[in-house]
């Protein structure tokens, strides 16, 4: 019998264990949102279920304590691998004074931490791709050994901003990581009516980069291409498009009704490809993963959720004042 596959790409048992508890969080948070916006206590979803593996699996590849991500509203399982907490998100979805994001100014999904290096989100889709690419130009200019790492959708990838970032980034050679996480769908419309390309990936060579499709199902193989493409950065070799082709579980939002332009039935078909059973499949195998574990690890993330959903439904808005704040000189 050969060396697990996690083990080859230097991760260890404890380590992978993280990765699925990152997941799992991730999955259960934002399935406590969907009750939450149903019962009418938060506005809006938008949600990540079904793409936990890519987020997972490439941010734990990434240098965590010094890395700069500029992730898209899809990003839970980003945003909670670079540090945030589920009481930072859930005050985020409650629009309380204490959201870490803006102070309960912007929508749910719009992430923005300093003190993770986590960039700051606008409506405006692709947007942060420029951002992510200018970071990049700062850390070559000062010599520093870090990465820029921003994350999109499919469709997005078809926006002009997408086009502008990778393009200087390739030019200029610089330390940042693109990842397209192809769900499928921008929003109603099928990636066969986006791209005409045979994938995403394709136009990397374009751009004069490498561009690597892999299995977004499957959080080993994003971190093995997310971990080569930082090692090529940071070694002056310039940026890389990776496309973790995945699926989006949910409607595009709360405020979408999926069942105008897909078939259940081929939402049911995905469920069967679901990147978390999948790496919890591999992790039984392997003898890391073992019920009792797996117990204890439930139990951990659901008294997480639960203190935080009671701790931002109780916590004070913003006073009203403060809607002047930030917009003119005090």
């Amino acid at each position: 019998m050969g060396i697990a596959r996690h083990k080859a790409l230097g991760l260890t048992d404890e380590t992978a264990l993280e990765m699925y508890k990152t997941m799992l969080l991730a999955r259960k948070l934002d399935e406590r949102m969907w009750l939450l916006n149903r019962a009418g206590k938060i506005p809006f979803v938008i949600s990540c279920q079904g793409q936990e593996a890519a987020q997972v699996g490439a941010s734990f590849a990434l240098d965590r304590k010094n890395d700069f991500t500029a992730p898209y509203y899809r990003d839970l399982g980003v945003v909670l691998a670079f540090g945030m907490t589920a009481k930072d998100l859930m005050l985020s979805s409650f629009a309380k004074a204490e959201d870490p994001n803006s102070g309960g100014r912007q929508m749910p999904g719009h992430f923005g931490q300093r003190k993770n290096r986590i960039l700051s989100g606008s409506s405006p889709v692709t947007t942060q791709v420029p951002h992510a690419v200018g970071v990049a130009l700062a850390a070559k200019m000062e010599k520093k050994r870090i990465v820029s790492f921003a994350t999109l959708g499919e469709g997005s990838s078809n926006q002009g901003d997408f086009h502008e970032g990778l393009n200087f980034a390739g030019v200029h050679k610089l330390p940042v990581i693109t990842m397209v996480e192809n769900n499928q769908y921008a929003i109603s419309v099928p990636v066969e009516k986006q791209i005409a390309s045979k994938n995403v990936a394709d136009r990397a060579a374009s751009y004069g980069m490498p561009g690597v499709s892999v299995d977004g199902n499957d959080p080993l193989s994003v971190y093995e291409a997310v971990k080569e493409a930082r090692d090529r950065a940071v070694n002056g070799e310039g940026p890389s498009l990776i496309e973790a082709v995945t699926y989006r579980f949910t409607a595009h939002s709360s405020d979408d009704d999926d069942r105008s332009y897909r078939e259940s039935q081929e939402v049911e078909e995905a469920k069967k490809k679901d990147g978390l059973k999948m790496f919890a499949s591999y992790l039984t195998e392997q003898g890391i993963l073992t019920d009792k574990i797996e117990e204890r690890m439930l139990n951990d993330i659901k008294r997480a959720v639960d203190e935080a959903t009671d701790y931002a439904e109780d916590a004070p808005y913003a006073a009203a004042e403060s809607a002047l704040d930030f917009v003119y000189e005090q």
